[in-house]
């Protein structure tokens, strides 16, 4: 897996699936002339082209990572190709826009305007006459009142995954004319927009038995520019196909194949033609790089290194790829080959051989890879780094407020985005990313990293230097002293696998501190061969000796081993009451999840500076957010969620205190950190129900910055999305935050703009 993260907001953040200067506001954000919002820190990158150059017809295949299990988005097991599908077959009365923010889907919706507010907030939907579902219908007020009636929570025989803002109608009717749809509302409910996106026909959300089992494997009735051909499980892919009876302007592609590809398969399909467009990782993104011709403008420069210069490999790069072989070596291998000794011949023969059939492979795979571009921008989700606050040291929000003084936010996001040539900027927000319209950096209320505060919080909490720890067989020792684990190199950590290796000794001038780079994974290449480095998976950095030389460290300038490092390089372990501070950071151990684990590896040592040992252990994927993050069963760990344009609505149960089940359990909702107050409930609870939309941005910028203080969770990075696309594909790719337009993307005419029309754009 390449991240792990919580799903769209089709499902709500209800399921787990693995981030210019942003502009500083005060704490309570709100008060500033300047609006704090600021704007994406990348655009998307789709290639975009006009309709008229754009070929009609077409197969368009695209990856997704699995064909969902349900098509109704509602359900609890809806994914991110359940949104997918919705998005091109159903209406949306709103849209996410280039920034975030919704926007009036004019396809469906001709106005929707808040008439009234006293005694009862009313909203008046106008519809577009031409809106019609497939079998001819009128789209209206019945298909409003069934879905209303199916997510309000009043019957229990639909078996939804959320209800919040239906469960606040307190009726639906017919407006003045068939297409206008008056809604009544028992409560404010200020994301009404929300409501409606995607909507289902009757006949889906009707009875609860159509509601329950009818949209899972096929929707007879659609009403998009696509509509649902058929969801074949054995060849694991969904086929969406024009839609006749569709009003806009027609679908330039006759079909749209998600296939479900393992994300480390699908390089191995790009090649084989099997693919058009692929979400891909930062070394696939490398590949496709350095197959484009030199000079190829349409694909840019290569991906780069930590230091500034192409990824190794590449023509522009002063070391030999995995291939490459210089004139002497080359001149070496003639000379034995046709030399005396014929044993060492022959070996050498059959070794020139080798080497060419490996060399004619790469060629082959170059040239398909030549076909591909890569387009890049930031995901609409960010990655955290969160703190259980339930129980043991980090009960203490002194001690989540030391760990987070000590966090070099700013650092962790360029390790990860500055490779890619993605802006570096950390994340300021729990509720939204920049761009959007209740975006404002509230990390004030907590504060910039500060070692030296750090500690003395930690001090205020009972934490003391070098205190004595109890053993559990005999005697006692000074804290952290033989510890496995403390610093992140492994540790007792139950059912999963420790981070391998560790420090020599040897300390190395300009690198006080800085972290081990990729010292887990081993330095091997794609084919199993070292490359002299190690490689991070999701920024596409590379440590020419496993150790990190990005920041500007001095390497091959060693002193001995036993030499001391440099005052304030290292602090004591801390302990209290017998006991070493000592925190379990549990991380996936999947093939797509080396950037967490580096991520990890830096946090740990920024939080060894101020004393607190880490042990991480790796865990397997399929376990990772169910046994671990949603049941409690970690210190620190690293999981994303995705921007939504609804907060008050969506975040609500991500942030909200827990309270006592009946049963004796604590209900956490989504609050996986188990950190909450009454006041930042009391907060979402205003701006859910405040139709002033100035005050509701205030009130959620305030509520952020008490989320912020109560450091339950630790915005760091937002997440890059890095997309394999054919050259000549238009309008797809990488779409940032806007809500894809499926009806304009496709493949260029030929001659278009130079480009090439693909080998077989219609298998």
């Amino acid at each position: 897996m390449s991240h792990v993260g919580v799903g769209p907001r089709a499902v709500t953040r209800s399921v787990a699936f693995l981030t210019a200067s942003v502009l500083a506001v005060p704490a309570l954000a709100g008060c500033s002339s300047e609006d704090p919002s600021g704007k994406p820190l990348a655009e998307q990158d789709v290639a975009s082209a006009a309709r008229t150059r754009i070929a009609d017809g077409g197969t368009l295949r695209w990856a997704v990572d699995s064909v969902p299990a349900t098509l109704n988005t509602f359900q609890s097991d809806a994914d991110a190709t359940t949104a997918r599908v919705a998005q091109a077959v159903l209406p949306s009365m709103y849209r996410m826009d280039e920034t975030g923010r919704p926007v009036r889907n004019p396809q469906y919706l001709e106005s929707a305007k808040v008439v009234g507010t006293e005694p009862k907030q009313v909203v008046v939907y106008k519809l577009n006459q031409q809106a019609v579902w497939s079998d001819g219908r009128e789209i209206g007020a019945a298909d409003f009142a069934a879905q209303w009636r199916a997510l309000s929570g009043k019957d229990s025989a639909y078996w939804t995954a959320r209800n919040a803002g239906y469960d606040r109608i307190e009726k639906i009717e017919r407006g003045a004319g068939d297409l206008e749809v008056k809604v009544t509302f028992s409560r404010p409910y200020a994301d009404w927009k929300s409501l409606f996106t995607p909507l289902y026909p009757k006949d889906v959300m009707g009875t609860p038995d159509a509601f329950n089992d009818g949209a899972r494997r096929k929707l007879k009735t659609t009403a998009g520019p696509f509509a649902l051909k058929k969801v074949d499980t054995g060849a694991d892919e969904v086929v969406l196909t024009g839609n006749p009876r569709w009003w806009g302007e027609q679908a330039k592609l006759d079909e749209i194949v998600l296939r479900a590809v393992p994300r480390e398969k699908r390089v191995s399909e790009l090649v084989a033609g099997k693919l058009d467009l692929a979400e891909i990782d930062p070394d696939t993104a490398d590949q496709v790089g350095l197959a484009a011709p030199a000079g190829d403008a349409a694909t840019g420069t290569p991906l780069m290194g930590p230091d500034g210069t192409p990824a190794a490999g590449s023509d522009a790069s002063p070391h030999a790829g995995p291939q490459g072989r210089s004139a002497a070596a080359a001149l070496r291998s003639w000379a034995i080959a046709n030399g005396s000794d014929e044993e060492a011949a022959e070996e050498e023969v059959l070794a020139r051989e080798k080497r060419r059939k490996a060399e004619a492979k790469r060629e082959r795979r170059q040239k398909a890879l030549s076909g591909f571009e890569v387009r890049k921008s930031l995901e609409p989700a960010y990655t955290q780094l969160a703190l259980n606050g339930a129980d043991g040291p980090l009960a203490d929000e002194r001690v989540r407020r030391a760990v987070a003084r000590a966090l070099d936010r700013g650092a962790l996001a360029e390790a990860v985005l500055k490779p890619l040539g993605l802006p570096t900027e950390p994340v300021g927000s729990h509720l939204a990313l920049s761009g959007q319209a209740v975006y404002a950096d509230g990390s004030g209320a907590l504060g910039e990293q500060n070692a030296k505060e750090a500690r003395a919080l930690l001090a205020d909490a009972g934490w003391e230097p070098g205190g004595p720890v109890k053993e559990s067989e005999a005697g006692e020792k000074a804290a952290g002293a033989e510890k496995s684990g403390t610093g992140g190199d492994g540790g007792d950590g139950g059912d999963g696998e420790k981070s391998e290796g560790g420090d020599d000794g040897t300390y190395i001038v300009g690198e006080d501190g800085k972290n081990d780079g990729g010292k887990n994974d081993g330095g091997k290449s794609d084919g199993g061969e070292s490359d002299g480095g190690a490689t991070d998976q999701e920024s596409g950095e590379k440590h020419s000796s496993g150790r990190n030389t990005a920041q500007g460290g001095a390497p091959g300038a060693y002193a001995p081993k036993g030499t001391a490092a440099p005052a304030g390089s290292a602090v004591a372990p801390l302990a209290k009451d017998g006991e070493a501070l000592t925190l379990r950071f549990v991380l996936p151990s999947g093939p797509g999840s080396e950037a967490l684990r580096t991520v990890a590896d830096r946090i740990s040592d920024m939080l060894k500076k101020i004393g607190i040992g880490v042990d991480i252990t790796k865990v397997p994927d399929e376990n990772y957010f169910k046994d671990h993050v949603a049941s409690g069963e970690y210190d620190l760990a690293l999981y994303s969620w995705p921007a939504s344009a609804y907060p008050a609505t969506d975040a609500r149960p991500v942030y909200a205190k827990p309270v006592p089940a009946a049963d004796g359990s604590l209900n956490v909702a989504q609050n996986y950190t188990r950190v909450g107050t009454d006041q930042v409930d009391q907060l979402f609870d205003q701006a859910m129900a405040t139709l002033d939309e100035k005050e509701a941005r205030a009130l959620l910028r305030k509520a952020d910055s008490r989320i912020w203080a109560a450091a339950g969770s630790i915005p760091l990075y937002q997440r890059p999305q890095l997309v394999a696309a054919r050259k000549n594909l238009a309008n797809a790719g990488a779409f940032g935050f806007e809500t894809p337009v499926h009806e304009d993307m496709g493949f260029l005419k030929k001659g278009s703009a130079g480009a090439e029309a693909p080998a077989s754009p219609t298998s």
